[in-house]
């Protein structure tokens, strides 16, 4: 058994314990939280006991193998890297880091203490992204990449009425690139590696941070153009356009319906319905590394988190967008 702790008290904790508690070797032992009535009331919904509020107690425990960390976006660094100094492996919310040079302590101590540090970016790790791997062939020479993530933040409410809560606040390292963006980029990455030039532009909120935006990423033989928003909705599928056909990728963050349209004419599914929940996938790609001995993903890798981490940075840089984080 894997004995797992996790930071965070919110929704997507719950979506990944939910997720994890189908593999057989992933054991929930420990929550944090920064208040103790907080953490309780988390915890009693798993029979969970051990409860911490101080992050650092938690960090030297023996009682954890890892640690799933879904803290605000500032927090990742720091919190990976104590975890990382006391010999824990890390499963990191995405973004994994503020910026590229985040990243690479978080890397090179990972390095130094053996142990692995990944990013919890499901979209890689999914089948039916396995399936648009496996059928690029078919579509002849790509030449155009349209992706596509734009959900209205449940959050947003509260700002129009003037709360600015975490998720627009630029201290927190957010923002429609680094919440919703990544999913558009990391899969990019992933397919086609690091692109030759980086277009941005954005729509900014008065809070300091992006509400929505897009990206023009060059590579050689053609251009991905990514759009993100958490102010507004979009039903928009994105696609892999080939000189033979495309592949259309509905829901991009979790690719469910998956087809290839030819040029013919001709339509072929290549997707499968899901039978466990989505994050299972990358907790049961965290725990088979830790079980074989290894210290990194093969495919959410270091370096594809690194070209992804340089992607947002630079889109950044063009919008005009710094955090606090990058002034350290």
């Amino acid at each position: 058994m894997i004995r797992f702790g996790i930071i965070g008290t919110n929704w997507i904790t719950d979506e990944l314990i939910r997720s994890a508690q189908h593999i057989e070797d992933f054991q929930l032992t420990a929550i944090y939280s920064r208040t103790e009535k907080k953490g309780r009331e988390f915890a009693a919904k798993y029979g969970v006991e051990i409860v911490y509020t101080n992050i650092e107690e938690m960090a030297q425990s023996d009682q954890l193998d890892a640690v799933y960390i879904a803290s605000p976006n500032s927090f990742h660094a720091e919190q990976s890297i104590m975890f990382l100094q006391n010999g824990k492996h890390v499963l990191c919310e995405k973004p994994i880091a503020s910026n590229p040079a985040e990243l690479e302590k978080m890397i090179s101590t990972a390095k130094k203490h053996n142990v692995l540090l990944m990013e919890a970016l499901k979209t890689t790790l999914l089948p039916n992204f396995k399936a648009v791997q496996a059928n690029l062939n078919k579509i002849g020479k790509v030449r155009r990449i349209f992706a596509n993530f734009s959900k209205y933040s449940s959050r947003y409410d509260a700002y129009r009425e003037g709360t600015i809560l975490n998720a627009f606040n630029p201290d927190f390292s957010n923002g429609s690139l680094m919440d919703l963006g990544i999913y558009c980029v990391y899969p990019l990455v992933v397919l086609f590696g690091e692109p030759k030039k980086v277009h941005a532009n954005a729509v900014m909120l008065d809070s300091g941070v992006d509400g929505s935006g897009s990206l023009i990423l060059q590579y050689d033989d053609f251009e991905a153009v990514l759009t993100h928003s958490k102010i507004v909705n979009s039903y928009i599928p994105s696609e892999i356009q080939g000189e033979d056909g495309s592949i259309i990728i509905k829901e991009i963050s979790t690719p469910e319906n998956v087809e290839i349209r030819y040029r013919d004419g001709e339509l072929e599914k290549i997707g499968q319905p899901y039978t466990v929940p989505s994050m299972y996938y990358e907790v049961e790609e965290f725990i088979n590394l830790i079980k074989s001995g290894k210290t990194e993903s093969k495919v959410n890798s270091y370096e594809n988190s690194l070209i992804t981490a340089r992607i947002l940075a630079e889109a950044r840089r063009q919008i005009g967008l710094t955090y606090p984080a990058d002034l350290i």
